[in-house]
Formats: structure tokens, sequence, C-alpha cells
């Protein structure tokens, strides 16, 4: 195991060596030149790698103790072109508040329904952040991360299927702390969406031959997974807007009317495409009882179109920016206690 630190990172520094680890851990110093982000250091480990495949977790997950096991069953049954096994990423700190368990909903939703139907469909998989199970050589073939891509994850799922390679979901768990705070989870989700901007203007740099690489489909599936995703945050206030006007304002006129029917019809389908699997996922995972949280939906859109804009501002004026995460402060856990 790798720890990749920056040469200013005296804190961890001292933390580990505290700890006194031995072999096999090993701790490696990034240089210091280039962005200060999780792809850069993932590629200075990745120099180091010695064996056939390489898994990336953060720090603060908890894998179940027998994903490594399935995850090589998974490649030796899979083929040489899967280049990746991304395992079931779910939120550890459900019960802690609203915003915990809306974040367990959506995961539920992206990780145990979105991503196994693109798999199973040989489509686009934007990779999560963590529980990643790569083929080293694979990694080192395409270059490894993108160093500047604050999402490399998701990026690196769409260069894979770019060159004719697969990923698969595995069922197994990796429990993770949602943020909980508003500030931290706001943060999160900035860096997200700037990271799915970043994904979809380098990809369309040549839209004929990434059409030709994914095929019809599987481009217009990109498009969904971002565009589609980042454009409906933008535009999420500016359409409220516009329903309360053709609803208070302008009630009566004929074309208000029709408007009115037309801005109905758009939402229903917009909040159903996010509840509706985050209910499956939800029952796949035995949390119905927190699909209540899924009513907040509404509210929990401004906040994500919040984070949208602030994403867009930082893009301009800050692309590589790498907003940390802060991890520690969970009130509860559903992790299950060891046998």
């Amino acid at each position: 195991m790798k720890f990749v630190l920056e040469a200013d990172d005296r804190e961890t520094r001292r933390v580990l060596a505290l700890l006194d680890l031995g072999p096999p851990f090993e701790i490696i110093t990034a240089p210091p030149v280039g962005p200060r982000t999780k792809p850069k250091a993932l590629n200075v480990g990745l120099a180091f790698a010695r064996g056939a495949f390489t898994v990336v977790l953060d720090a603060e997950d908890m894998p179940e103790p027998d994903q490594l096991r399935h995850a090589l069953a998974a490649f030796a049954a899979g083929g040489d072109r899967l280049a990746c096994v991304q395992a079931a990423l779910t939120i550890d700190n459900t019960a802690d508040n609203w915003l915990a368990g809306m974040f367990t909903a959506d995961y539920a939703g992206q990780f145990d329904v979105f991503l196994p139907f693109l798999a199973a469909m040989r489509l686009p998989l934007p990779l999560g952040g963590s529980s990643n199970h790569f083929r080293t050589a694979v990694l080192r073939r395409i270059g490894g991360w993108d160093p500047y891509n604050v999402t490399e994850d998701a990026d690196l799922g769409i260069r894979l299927c770019r060159l004719g390679l697969r990923s698969a979901v595995l069922p197994s768990a990796t429990y993770e702390e949602a943020p909980a705070r508003l500030v931290s989870w706001l943060r999160q989700r900035t860096r997200w969406y700037k990271g799915w901007m970043q994904t979809w203007l380098v990809h369309m740099r040549r839209p004929h031959t990434l059409s030709r690489e994914l095929g019809i489909v599987g481009a217009i599936a990109f498009q969904i997974l971002f565009a589609g995703k980042v454009l409906s945050a933008l535009v999420y206030p500016l359409f409220l807007a516009g329903l309360a006007y053709v609803l208070f304002i302008a009630p009566k006129l004929s074309a208000a009317m029709a408007a009115d029917s037309a801005f109905t019809a758009v939402i229903i389908c917009g909040y159903a495409s996010t509840i509706v699997p985050s209910v499956v996922g939800l029952k796949r995972r035995r949390l119905l009882a927190h699909a209540w949280v899924l009513v907040l939906t509404p509210l929990y859109w401004m906040l994500l179109s919040l984070a949208a804009w602030r994403a867009l501002l930082q893009l301009l004026y800050d692309p590589y920016r790498w907003e940390k995460t802060e991890h520690g402060l969970a009130r509860t856990t559903r992790v299950p206690e060891p046998d």
C-alpha cells in the first residue's frame, strides 16, 4: 500500500511517522510541480505499482472484507477487455441528517441501479472515485489519470470505453462517509460538477471521433451523463421561475395554459428520473425506510443548482482548484460489526 504525500504535507507525514508503518506500506513524496490533485498523486503512485492489478480506495472508505477476491474473480471471468471493476459505493452515516439520507438515496440509485445498467449495455461508465480495481498494464498504456481533471474517475471511465475496453460493476459494497454539513457538501458537489464540465469539454474537442469510438448510442449516453446532468442543474431555478410565471402571473392566457402542461410534464419526468432509481436502489440495499427523504427532492435540486453555478464560476477562474472533503464527522454508522 502506498501513501502519496505532497512535499509540504507535514501533518500527514507526522501521523504516519507515529504509526511506524513497515512493509507493505510505502510513503512516496509527490514532486512539487503541476496541480495538487488526487489524479496527480495517483499517477505518481502508479509509477511505483508492481502488481498486476491496481486498486484505488479513499482513506476513509470501508470495503467489505472479501471485495478483492470478488474483483479478481470478475477479472478472471471477464476476459482481457475488462479493464476496470467498480465496487458499489454506499453511504455509512445515513442517519446523521436529511442531507446524508439524500446522499444515501442518490448513491443507491447510482451504484445499485444506474451503473449496473450501463455496464450491462456496454455503455460509457462514469466511474466512482473509490473502490476502482484496474489492470495495471491498461492504466499504464492509456497514460493513467488526467491530473488536471477534478473528477478523474468519470473521465477515465469514458476514455476506457473509447478504447474499446469494458468496465464492470461489482455488487460488493464499500461504505463511505457522506458530507452531512452543507458547506462540506457544497464544496464536494462543486468539484464534481466542475469535473463533469471538464470531462465534457475535453471529450467534445472532436465530436465526430467521439461518436465513432463510442457508437451512436454510447455518444448519446455520454451527452445525457455529462451535458444533460450539468445543464439540468444550471437551468433548474430558471425552469421553476418559468413554472411560477405560468401558474400564478399569467394563468388565464392560452399560451400560458399550454406552457403550464409542458412545464408540469417536464418537472414530473425530471423528478421521477431521480426518485424511481433511488427507491429501487434503496430497496435493493434494504434501506427503504429512508426513502421518505426523497420528498425533499425539489429542495435538494436547488442545492445542486447552487453547486453547478458555483462550479461554472470556478471553471472559468480557478479550474484546477481541489476543495477537499472533510471527513471524520459522522455521528452514526451502518457498517456491520465484525463477527
